[in-house]
């Protein structure tokens, strides 16, 4: 999480609003015309994003090698039209004895960030919720983050993957989780951030990702 919020901290969160994101009951985030307004941003190296159109459509596959890197949109999402967020992903394997509550054990074979930075002059307000694929904890657990206070992980899944790797699909009201979590009751948040990241205890993992959206209902 240090590595989310150190791309707000370095300044990098100047929203581009869509003209959409107001008035559309639906967004997409993640489209093959979308892919380009997606920005990599390293921590340690890079994990490997690419496009994987296994025959389920455009989706992206993720494979980390002792490296982190997150895939980040910034994007003003407007809460009270579209507060829903729902997307897509499965993952290959896991690594049950991560201490993810420790920096040591800080990796995830997927997780999908909502960030709310309120000013570039203070950023050390930003909040973000970690939605992951636990490698242990269990479903609905939720824990501060190792490196930071100002963020939230919350485990939509746990554990192994089923043995046909099938997508898995998640919906969460993020005005809702926020108003939770922080007790903050946002209009908007400024970005959305994917990553699958093995840089803390070294082992390597891959995650898929698809179908990235938020709606009204």
């Amino acid at each position: 999480m240090r590595k989310l919020l150190g791309w707000s901290l370095c300044g990098l969160m100047t929203i581009a609003p869509l003209s959409t994101a107001h008035a559309a009951q639906e967004l997409s985030l993640l489209t093959p015309e979308q892919f380009a307004e997606w920005n990599e941003h390293p921590f340690k190296d890079h994990t490997i994003y690419t496009h994987d159109n296994a025959g389920d459509g455009f989706s992206l596959k993720a494979e980390c090698n002792d490296t982190a890197s997150a895939l980040y949109r910034e994007v003003s999402i407007d809460l009270t039209k579209t507060p829903i967020m729902k997307w897509s992903w499965r993952i290959d394997s896991i690594h049950s004895k991560l201490k993810e509550k420790e920096k040591i054990g800080d990796d995830y074979p997927a997780r999908i960030y909502v960030v709310y930075t309120p000013n570039v002059l203070t950023p050390w307000r930003t909040l973000a919720i970690d939605y992951v694929w636990s490698n242990n904890q269990s479903i609905g657990s939720v824990w501060p983050n190792a490196f930071t206070g100002n963020a939230i992980m919350v485990a939509l899944r746990s554990g192994k993957p089923s043995a046909e790797k099938k997508w898995e699909t998640e919906e969460r009201n993020v005005r809702a989780d926020f108003k939770k979590y922080f007790n903050q009751d946002l209009t908007s948040i400024d970005g959305v951030a994917i990553m699958t990241d093995c840089d803390n205890a070294g082992f390597p993992m891959t995650g898929y990702y698809k179908n990235i959206r938020f709606t009204a209902e």
